[in-house]
């Protein structure tokens, strides 16, 4: 028994590591450009030797997505809680904006993560994230925003999030690229003041 819990403990340590590596090589570059290989090398393991503890290089990643919902509905819900209505929509967005991580991952994890990982994973991640969206959109309703307002909200702050920061691609030389060529302005989004003007729109709609 006490083999059994030191096993499990190196386990989860080693799992943990796994885990820190992935989310540092993806802040530093982007989620799309880390490889398995890349994050074996971080831990000093052998690609092969990871598939003992996470399936594919995308439940890794599924994975990092999950904590970074528990830990955004938790500021967010922390934020809400003194803010006024008229607050809401700067506030989401920019609690979005701040984590660039998760930006990049809200937008991968529909698209790539979810597709290479077993239904378990696939549950467990879900399971997650619909927790966090019920919790934002309770914290929501207490700004006086309806039922209804606060799906809108949720689903629109987090996608366009993600889809917004792709367009921007923050750091790239894709962004670079549209700086040197004025032709090219409409493409350098910014996209906190857009995601607060898209937010604000569905604030004052909602009843």
């Amino acid at each position: 028994m006490t083999q059994r819990a030191r096993s499990a403990a190196a386990k989860q340590e080693r799992e943990r590591a796994i885990l820190d590596a992935a989310r540092a090589l993806a802040t530093g570059r982007s989620v799309r450009e880390v490889t398995l290989t890349d994050i074996a090398a971080a831990v000093g393991m052998h690609k092969s030797a990871m598939l003992r503890y996470f399936e594919t290089r995308e439940q890794i990643f599924l994975r990092i997505t999950a904590e970074a919902w528990q830990e955004w509905s938790a500021a967010v819900r922390a934020e809400l809680a003194t803010a006024g209505r008229a607050e809401v929509a700067a506030l989401l967005a920019r609690s979005l904006v701040s984590r660039p991580l998760f930006c990049d991952l809200l937008a991968q994890a529909p698209m790539n993560l979810e597709r290479n990982v077993s239904w378990a994973a696939v549950h467990e991640f879900k399971t997650t994230v619909l927790a966090e969206v019920d919790a934002v959109r309770k914290a929501l309703r207490q700004r006086g925003i309806s039922e209804q307002g606060t799906a809108l909200l949720t689903t629109t702050a987090t996608s366009m999030a993600g889809a917004l920061w792709q367009m921007a691609a923050p750091g790239t030389q894709l962004r670079e690229f549209y700086r040197s060529h004025p032709e090219l302005s409409h493409a350098l989004v910014d996209v906190e003041p857009r995601l607060t003007e898209i937010l604000a729109a569905l604030v004052k709609g909602a009843g």
